[in-house]
């Protein structure tokens, strides 16, 4: 316990009033306050043995904010970061420092064993740690001097989102180790919403008019993306760390660094065990399926891992997963109900998907009352039909699908029907996937296509989500296409009901706003199949103009279109698909006198043409910047290296994978003065940020 910290041992001492402080005593009482904060943090988050009541943290929490407001005291360690800051437009991507990989999982004790035999001939004897498989959001947390410095989603396992604002708000992940803590170290832990403070948040969504969320892990999922981290801090998140990735100061086993984890403040799982063999895996298995629906966060499975540091290294990890570690996931949860009906969803791109409406089920405390059925190559191969009785399952214990037919009632299998049900155009069919061909004249594929020009990956038109794509098309104030979003006046929005005058002339001011977009985001926002933010950059680069793109679309010049890295035969289709369509045609038409795109800068010169550059690490501007840079002198940025990579830039903390990768191909590894010495050397001067 920290010494002679009054916010410890009394933290009902009385405050004197904050004017009658001078700047010294204040920016003294703000630290015994940071300290008394951390302290009861680790008592909560840790011990789960909390020494003061919530009135009494929060009264101390309050008393930080106003000394730091009222001084200008705060640091970037400080508790008070859980407030939130100011909203970014949009998340870095962050290398992590080690691979994030998934685990190999099995389903039944058959697999455990299999894992096991195969560990010891690798190894010999080992002892397991056996830990509950969190079903919540994974996060790298990097601490540097103690201090947390970085958090980064999963994404694909070598990249993610750097999320670290929203992160600080998390009152259960340490702004700052305790103890005798490693120089750097970079932990994984899973981020959930507990059952019970979810239960609670959904009610006062409830109570205020919004929807509810479906699930923790969808609420966690959603919120640790929100771009404004004071929604973040509003939600009641928390965090298990349960693997080491990196440390100046390793440990010999896992379960010692978990052991250290709690000296250091980091939260672990109380249900964590060791395991002498597989068969202590099988029955500590069985014991959390027994208590799962007790437990305060959802779990799906367990883990069963290799203790010995020492041994995980000789047993190595496959491109996607460690082999010193299994992952033994629960059944999934299922039921058994009648279809009353099978209907059929018309997508953004014209997709149809058909569903199966059920007779309303509780599958694992969620009631179900329709599942998807994908395509209609599986419809046909279930041989699902209306009044068939079908086991349902919930894939990962969150998405309901049809599983089998179990009592076969009906007919046959559904059909897939001739003409689109939204706005009777000729349905086409290729392979398992049918298509409505009305294009963007379809309403169905309108009310997305809306959704998505203003969404975030579109032209990110603040006040154009679902709720109000539905009011307009409803209140047919868009009808035709996208371009009718132009035409609205503030006296259309506010006939709407819950429109007023400041929200409509918001969202009117918006969308004038946009009517000169870069041409990539113009692109991008169109929700042609296959081609998001990146390809749509390089579209815009390569042809310039909006028309020069259509044109080589519409008289599929093949060569022209392939000539763009990232277009191959597949998506030039879906780009002369996109454009041949008469409805989408009209579509565009009409919205491009509303709409002018930019002329797109080119390729500035060909200076670097037939060099391929990677980069890792934390650089002097974003890792895209750079990738701009090279792109636009004729050069390419590749995420990955390879043997056609030419150089490896690297930054501080750069990724063991490519370092390693760079080392084993031959790659030359050069850092950010050397680069600058090769763009010049070549006649390149532009760099990132000047």
């Amino acid at each position: 316990m920290p010494v002679d910290n009054p916010y410890v041992a009394d933290p009902d001492t009385a405050f004197e009033p904050v004017e009658e402080l001078d700047e010294a005593a204040a920016r003294e009482q703000a630290e015994a306050l940071r300290e008394a904060i951390q302290f009861h943090d680790y008592r909560y988050y840790v011990d789960h043995d909390p020494v003061v009541a919530d009135r009494a943290y929060d009264r101390l929490f309050q008393r930080l904010l106003d000394l730091e407001a009222a001084f200008d005291l705060a640091v970037e360690g400080s508790p008070s970061n859980r407030v939130g800051g100011e909203p970014v437009d949009a998340f870095d991507t962050v290398e992590h420092v080690a691979p994030m990989l998934s685990i190999d999982h099995t389903d039944d004790a058959a697999g455990v064993r299999e894992f096991d035999d195969r560990v010891r001939r690798q190894v010999g004897d080992v002892e397991y740690v056996l830990e509950p498989k969190f079903d919540g959001v994974s996060l790298e947390v990097v601490y540097e001097d103690g201090e947390l410095v970085r958090a980064t989603t999963r994404g694909d396992g070598y990249e993610g989102d750097d999320v670290t604002r929203n992160a600080r708000t998390i009152a259960a992940i340490p702004q700052r180790l305790r103890g005798d803590y490693p120089e750097f170290l970079a932990v994984r832990g899973e981020v959930y919403m507990p059952r019970e403070a979810f239960t609670e948040y959904n009610t006062e969504r409830v109570e205020r008019g919004d929807d509810p969320f479906a699930n923790p892990r969808n609420a966690t999922a959603g919120t640790i993306r929100q771009q404004d981290p004071t929604v973040v801090a509003e939600r009641p998140l928390s965090i298990f760390f349960f693997d080491v990735l990196e440390s100046s100061e390793p440990w010999d086993t896992h379960s010692a660094a978990l052991s250290a984890f709690r000296e250091l403040g980091l939260p672990v799982c109380g249900r964590v065990e060791t395991g002498a063999d597989v068969a202590a895996a099988v029955r500590y298995r069985e014991d959390l399926l027994a208590e799962r629906d007790d437990l305060d966060y959802e779990i799906d499975g367990v883990v069963v891992k290799v203790d010995s540091a020492a041994k995980r290294d000789e047993l190595g990890a496959t491109a996607r997963a460690p082999r010193w570690a299994k992952a033994y996931k629960f059944p999934a949860r299922d039921e058994e109900t009648p279809v009353a009906n099978v209907t059929v969803q018309v997508g953004r791109t014209g997709r149809l998907t058909p569903v199966a409406l059920l007779e309303p089920v509780d599958v694992g405390g969620v009631t179900v009352s329709r599942a998807s059925l994908h395509n209609f190559d599986e419809v046909e191969d279930l041989g699902v039909g209306v009044g068939d009785v079908v086991r349902v399952q919930r894939a990962g214990d969150v998405i309901p699908y049809v599983a089998e037919v179990v009592e076969r009632n009906s007919d046959g299998p559904y059909e897939l029907p001739d003409s689109c049900p939204v706005c009777g155009s000729v349905v086409e069919r290729e392979g398992p996937i049918a298509y409505c061909t009305g294009g963007l004249g379809c309403p169905a594929q309108l009310r997305r296509s809306v959704e998505y020009y203003g969404s975030e990956k579109g032209l990110d038109v603040e006040g154009l989500g679902e709720e109000t794509v539905s009011q307009l098309v409803d209140a047919g104030l868009v009808a035709d296409g996208v371009a009718d979003l132009y035409e609205l006046t503030e006296d259309d929005l506010r006939e709407l009901e819950g429109w007023g005058e400041r929200s409509a002339e918001k969202l009117v001011a918006e969308l004038d706003a946009t009517r000169e977009p870069a041409l990539a985001d113009f692109l991008a926002a169109l929700g042609i199949q296959e081609v998001g933010p990146e390809l749509a950059d390089r579209l815009a680069r390569h042809f310039e103009t909006f028309d020069a793109l259509r044109q080589a679309a519409a008289t599929d010049d093949r060569d022209a279109l392939t000539a763009v890295d990232g277009v191959g035969d597949a998506v030039a289709t879906q780009l002369v698909d996109f454009f041949a369509s008469d409805a989408n045609a009209a579509v565009l038409d009409d919205l491009l006198v509303h709409v002018s795109p930019l002329e797109a800068e080119g390729v500035a010169g060909e200076e670097l043409d037939g060099l391929t550059f990677v980069f890792t690490g934390s650089l002097s501007a974003s890792r895209s910047a750079f990738e701009d840079v090279v792109e636009a002198h004729g050069g390419s940025a590749t995420g990955s290296v390879s043997g056609n990579t030419d150089y490896l830039v690297v930054g501080d903390n750069p990724g063991a994978s490519k370092t390693s990768d760079a080392d084993d191909e031959g790659v030359p590894t050069i850092d950010e003065a050397e680069l600058r010495e090769v763009l010049e050397e070549r006649g390149v001067t532009e760099w990132p940020g000047e």
